[in-house]
């Protein structure tokens, strides 16, 4: 249902237009967000999920084998000769 009145139609017209200004700064405003906390960011090194992962699952192993390595040493160890 349209409106006959011209005033009412200028009226819808200015608020889509409003909106439209509204939508587009705020798209404007975050993507410039976005932008100066990636060049804040630029110089810190962040690692995936997955390499982190990676990384711990290898240090658990590492840790494991050096706790059997010293288990080894000090059954050797006991075996030797008292001084």
């Amino acid at each position: 249902m349209q409106s006959q009145n011209p005033i009412i139609a200028d009226l819808v017209k200015l608020a889509n237009s409003a909106a439209g200004t509204m939508a587009g700064m705020s798209r404007e405003a975050r993507e410039s967000a976005r932008e100066r906390l990636r060049e804040a960011m630029g110089g810190i090194d962040f690692v995936s999920r997955e390499e982190f992962d990676t990384v711990k699952a290898m240090a658990r192993k590492a840790r494991e084998q050096a706790d059997a390595l010293e288990a080894k040493v000090a059954a050797l160890e006991a075996r030797l000769p008292k001084k």
